[in-house]
């Protein structure tokens, strides 16, 4: 392939809006060039900003021969308006002559509109939240139905929601559809995306990852199965050679770093698919081909909308904060996989090209300027040298960063929970699950919450959860096997559970607590108020799960009727659970089954807020157009 190829169109994928506030502007965009950028803001009153972007303004990063990003952060002089219509205009140089996004980026523009645009909200009066978006989950997209709600809204954009909010698993590292890696290796090569070397593995290199006969469908072969750890093998697995990673749909696990970023690519831009071929690849059996024709039909249906996730992602400020599947499934669940998973070379391998992916395509449009404080160093030498040393430097320095967590600039408060790498371990058995944060980390929330009126927390899994399914993960943890049933809730930790819920019960705890959650493939609403106390917090549990993804319906549904029977009002197991303290009530919500409080349906979560930050309205836009609202206002049963 030559040094320019023609069938790359300059911009790759967004420009998505990140952080965005009246003193400053994140636009984070990948690049096939690295060429000049301009950028233009007009209000209602004229031009608010018009330059080309110098290194001051903007931070570029070459992540392959024919990729770069792009991160624009502004530090504006003069700040710009609340609450109005701000469009912009972001141009490149091609032969000497500006090509405007009018011209670049019509997939971009709304109908009647000329340019994209955004606003600035004084505070949070409504919020798309949702995770879990797996491209071949079959079914629609809700990242596209939020387009669809923004375009029928266009013309109220004081309506529109302040902020997107992907709380979790936006990519799925370790749930690939075949046609969704063979596309990110031809993505690959297009790009001349960097390739590594592997220690610790049965192919050296990524070009043996290639050719190897387990690359697809067949890489839980590939993925090591053991530790340097006894302690860690004896622990999990009773000292049995048992996988590291834990995933069930392992087969196509993203493995290297160019997988993953090509994968963050096909995930989020129409331009990335163009051209590109995506036949089946030799040496599939008969059972293996047939499945990936069926994946392949998913995969162009999810391509499909693909114009429309990126046209919203350019509207809307968008912040994101990860999950397990975002690195691998179970990530972190217990201080014994902690030990398997990173006593191993090429599992740490494996996590820290994720995590990589992670920092360039999610992590650094939070909160830009401490991440590039503490990572950019590392980062530009590795990407620089692209050396083992470097590599391994980088990924070392990952592990030990503490700043995943950040707080979104409006108001009520809106703080971005990090569940993932700051974990409460078990001390008396390395196996048993880990609380999601830790003492520390606890002990830093609660002081950024006191004396706050009111308070959103984005925590990726419900801190108040479905109690019938958080009982079967115990007696799974309790035989020894919390891997089987991803036991990770806020409840199986007895010292995160028990610091979490002395923070809602603080005589200086907000007025008005909203927990926003994805996870678990459901979707729904709980109130909750202490017992035995008069004017305390009332906390509110919402739940938006999944973007693209359902649990089994037929389980669910069981589930679902079995909560309610068990944890009745009456029912004396309320007092065996560590909310016993806490009166949960649950919403209903209109499009379920008579009974029913859980909705299985992908689509995105929409809340709108009062002026004291409590919920007035809660919506699950359903994917398939099918739209469920939540009852607040009648009083349900309670439960434990």
């Amino acid at each position: 392939m030559s040094e320019t190829d023609n069938s790359l169109p300059t911009v790759l994928v967004g420009p998505i809006l990140r952080r965005i506030e009246p003193g400053s502007l994140t636009i984070w965009l990948l690049t096939t060039a690295p060429c000049e950028l301009s950028l233009t803001l007009l209000g209602d009153d004229g031009c608010l900003f018009d330059r080309t972007l110098d290194a001051h303004d903007l931070w570029t990063l070459q992540l392959g021969e024919r990729l770069w990003l792009r991160l624009i952060h502004l530090e504006l002089d003069t700040p710009l308006p609340r609450d109005h219509w701000i469009r912009y205009d972001l141009s490149y140089v091609q032969d000497g002559e500006p090509v405007s996004i009018a011209e670049w980026g019509t997939d971009l523009l709304y109908p009647g509109e000329n340019l994209p645009g955004f606003q600035i909200k004084s505070w949070l009066d409504a919020i798309f939240h949702g995770s879990c978006r797996k491209p071949h989950h079959p079914g629609g997209d809700g990242m596209a139905r939020a387009d669809e709600w923004i375009e029928a809204h266009f013309d109220r954009p004081e309506h529109w929601p302040a902020l997107l909010m992907l709380s979790g698993d936006q990519l799925y590292a370790d749930d690939v559809a075949g046609p969704m890696l063979v596309a990110s290796h031809a993505l690959s090569d297009r790009l001349g995306l960097w390739g590594e070397r592997f220690e610790g593995a049965d192919v050296a290199n990524e070009a043996e990852l290639r050719d190897s006969g387990d690359c697809y469908y067949r890489r839980e072969a590939l993925l090591p199965d053991d530790s340097t750890s006894e302690t860690a093998r004896s622990s999990v697995f009773g000292g049995v050679r048992k996988p590291i990673f834990t995933s069930d749909n392992a087969h196509n696990h993203l493995i290297s770093y160019a997988e993953m970023v090509a994968s963050y690519c096909l995930a989020w831009s129409p331009e990335s698919w163009k051209t590109l071929a995506v036949e089946a690849p030799a040496g599939l059996t008969a059972e293996q081909r047939d499945l990936y024709h069926r994946e392949r039909e998913v995969i162009e249906a999810f391509c499909a909308a693909l114009p429309r996730v990126r046209r919203v992602m350019a509207h809307l400020p968008t912040y994101m904060i990860f999950d397990d599947h975002d690195i691998t499934d179970d990530w972190n669940l217990s201080a014994a996989w902690e030990v398997a998973a990173y006593g191993h070379p090429f599992s740490r391998r494996i996590i820290g090209n994720a995590l990589i992916g992670y920092l360039l395509c999610q992590g650094l449009g939070n909160n830009p300027k401490p991440l590039r404080r503490a990572l950019a160093e590392p980062l530009e030498r590795w990407l620089k040298t692209r050396t083992l040393e470097n590599h391994k430097a980088l990924i070392d320095e990952l592990f030990r960063y503490e700043g995943w967590h950040y707080r979104v600039p409006i108001e009520p408060g809106v703080l971005v929970l990090d569940t993932r790498t700051r974990r409460w371990r078990a001390e008396r058995n390395l196996a048993s699950p880990s609380g999601l944060m830790d003492w520390e980390a606890l002990t830093e929330l609660q002081q950024e919450l006191l004396d706050c009126k009111a308070v959103v927390l984005v925590s990726p899994a419900p801190v108040f959860g479905v109690k019938l399914i958080e009982s079967v993960q115990k007696v799974f943890t309790w035989f020894g096997q919390p891997l089987m049933v991803d036991a990770e809730n806020w409840m199986a930790h007895p010292g995160a559970a028990n610091v979490m819920l002395n923070i809602f019960r603080h005589t200086r705890t907000p007025e008005h607590f909203v927990i926003l959650s994805g996870d678990v493939h459901y979707s729904f609403v709980y109130d909750i108020e202490i017992r035995f106390r008069k004017g305390g917090p009332k906390i509110w549990q919402i739940t938006s799960s999944g973007l693209k993804n359902e649990f089994p319906a037929r389980l669910l549904k069981l589930f679902d009727r079995l909560n309610r029977w068990l944890y009745a009002p009456w029912s004396p197991l309320n007092w065996f659970t560590r909310r016993r303290l806490m009166r949960v009530s649950p919403r209903r919500p209109d499009s379920a089954s008579p009974g029913s409080r859980l909705v299985n349906r992908s689509g995105i979560g929409l809340v709108r807020f009062d002026e004291d930050g409590e919920p007035l309205e809660v919506w699950q836009l359903g994917a398939d157009g099918c739209d469920t609202h939540f009852d607040l206002s009648d009083e349900e049963e309670h439960w434990g």
